[in-house]
């Protein structure tokens, strides 16, 4: 009887450890999302967002010069990602096609977009509507009936316009890691445009 209580013990004591050992996995897995294979922070991974839209903002810039097209940014804050659009024959705003650089883009789970504009177009002197770029009423207008269920909704319009001229509508748009479940410090980024290219890169910032 002693010798089977003695087992008995000895595999409580196993058991034990396998939940000890389970909770240190679990502890490591929790702290590899500080770091990723190459052993880069979250701020060293969120700076890397910021050029990658800073670049891409600038060559979808030049790409308008060089081609005399207008292009656009839309940035949907709901999932943490953007995309470029472009104005087509028929003045309609579709997403860009053809180079996976301007496709859509999303951040990684951490990170989270914020867009403020802070001059919007329609409200400057030039109104863009008064050159038929867009039509306010259709372009605008969320509650668009549909005919038949095959039919898709019209895409919102970019909230940041890029011209063959050059000129880009004013905007500023930060990209923030604020960690909920960790001792880290929340880190920000901004970028800047006005009014034309290159955009204006501020951070990492303590605040938005």
């Amino acid at each position: 009887m002693s010798h089977f209580r003695t087992n008995t013990a000895v595999q409580k004591g196993f058991t034990l450890i396998e939940v000890m050992l389970v909770l240190v996995i679990m502890g490591l897995a929790a702290s590899a999302v500080v770091f990723n294979f190459n052993g880069q922070s979250n701020d060293e991974l969120l700076k890397q967002q910021v050029q990658r839209l800073e670049v891409i903002f600038n060559m979808a810039s030049d790409y308008a010069v060089l081609n005399q097209r207008q292009l656009g940014l839309r940035v949907e804050q709901k999932t943490n990602s953007y995309y470029f659009m472009l104005l087509d024959e028929n003045q309609k705003w579709t997403k860009f096609a053809g180079d996976p650089t301007f496709e859509e883009h999303e951040l990684p789970e951490l990170f989270n977009l914020e867009l403020t504009l802070t001059d919007l177009p329609w409200e400057t002197e030039q109104n863009l509507f008064s050159t038929e770029v867009f039509d306010e009423e259709s372009s605008f207008d969320q509650d668009i009936v549909q005919i038949g269920e095959e039919e898709e909704k019209p895409l919102l319009p970019p909230q940041i316009f890029i011209f063959s001229s050059g000129e880009i509508t004013p905007f500023s748009l930060s990209l923030a890691f604020e960690p909920e479940f960790s001792n880290e410090l929340p880190v920000y980024f901004r970028l800047n445009g006005q009014d034309s290219i290159p955009l204006q890169r501020e951070g990492p910032l303590d605040a938005p």
